[in-house]
C-alpha cells in the first residue's frame, strides 16, 4: 500500500486483517467472503483492499511482524538491564504472538517487506542476547544464533501451554528461566 489510506479505509483494512486472523485460525481454507462477513464488510470491500487471498496473507504477515517489532520497541529494551529487558520483550512478544497465532504459526508469504521486518526482529533479538552475554547472563562462549533459535522455540512452546493466553508474564518468566538456567537445579 504505497500511499497513506484515509481513516475509514485504514479501519476497514484493520477490520479485515483482524477478521482474517480469527476466521483463518478456525478454518485455514476460509473464503474471502467468510472473512468479509466476519469483518462486517462486503466481499467487494475486501477485494478492493486485497485483490486476492495471496495479497491478504501477505498483508497479514507484514502486520503481524510489524506488531512484533512494535512490541519489542514498547518494552524499551535499551533502557533496562538485560534481564529486565528480556522479560519485558518476552511478555510483550507472547501477547502479540497469542493474538496472531494463525499468521505467525503458519507458513505465510515472505514479501520483501515481511522479510525485512523479520530481519529487524532477529537483529534486535541478537542485540539483546549480546547484552545478556555481556552482563554475564549467558556464557561468554554462547553461540548467539543458536540461543536465538532456542529462545524462539521456547516462545512457541510457551504459547502451546494450556492457559497461555491468560498469563503472559508467568510464561515470560518460564521462558527466560528456561533459557538462562535450563531445567537443572540452580546453583
Amino acid at each position: 500500500m504505497g500511499r497513506a489510506l484515509r481513516a475509514d479505509a485504514e479501519r476497514s483494512v484493520r477490520a479485515i486483517l483482524e477478521a482474517a486472523e480469527r476466521v483463518l485460525a478456525e478454518d485455514a481454507g476460509a473464503s474471502m467472503e467468510q472473512i468479509a462477513e466476519a469483518a462486517g464488510l462486503t466481499r467487494i470491500t475486501v477485494h478492493r483492499r486485497f485483490a486476492n487471498r495471496q495479497s491478504l496473507l501477505e498483508a497479514l504477515a507484514v502486520s503481524a511482524k510489524q506488531q512484533l517489532l512494535d512490541a519489542i520497541g514498547e518494552a524499551r529494551p535499551d533502557s533496562a538491564p538485560a534481564l529486565v529487558a528480556l522479560y519485558r520483550v518476552t511478555a510483550n512478544v507472547l501477547r502479540v504472538k497469542n493474538t496472531w497465532r494463525f499468521t505467525l504459526s503458519h507458513a505465510t508469504p515472505h514479501t520483501s517487506a515481511a522479510a525485512a521486518l523479520w530481519e529487524e526482529i532477529d537483529a534486535y533479538t541478537v542485540e539483546l542476547l549480546t547484552r545478556a552475554r555481556n552482563e554475564g547472563l549467558l556464557a561468554p562462549e554462547a553461540d548467539l544464533d543458536w540461543t536465538r533459535q532456542v529462545y524462539y522455540a521456547l516462545l512457541g512452546e510457551a504459547l502451546n501451554r494450556p492457559g497461555a493466553d491468560q498469563d503472559p508474564e508467568g510464561l515470560a518468566t518460564l521462558v527466560i528461566d528456561t533459557l538462562l538456567y535450563g531445567a537443572g537445579p540452580r546453583r
